[in-house]
């Protein structure tokens, strides 16, 4: 899938703000393979309060490699010509973040 402004704003409504996506599903997506080589990263759990904890498949696990979604949203909020520093200045959380960066999505 070619990334154009329809397939970016779809991709956006995806993101939630607090999930990271590892390749496979960056792909299933149509992320950029560009910008995946730009965002991953290897994320560790922190065990000190379940928000910090990582979970796949209802697993914990000690690392995970892939893009946080909310790093996604803020690419896809530049490629859509969203000012997503004004957009998100007030907001607290990532999960704030990314509703804020969404709910551009009616003024484009």
């Amino acid at each position: 899938m070619r990334l154009n402004s329809t397939s970016a704003q779809l991709l956006l409504l995806d993101c939630v703000g607090d999930q990271i996506w590892d390749e496979q599903t960056c792909k299933k997506h149509g992320i950029p393979q560009t910008w995946f080589d730009e965002l991953v990263d290897n994320y560790e759990s922190g065990f000190d309060s379940d928000r910090n904890t990582i979970y796949v498949n209802e697993h914990v696990v000690n690392q995970y490699r892939g893009v946080s979604d909310l790093h996604i949203a803020l690419k896809l909020a530049e490629f859509l010509g969203i000012d997503w520093k004004r957009a998100t200045s007030s907001t607290l959380g990532r999960r704030a973040q990314v509703a804020a960066i969404k709910a551009e999505l009616d003024e484009l």
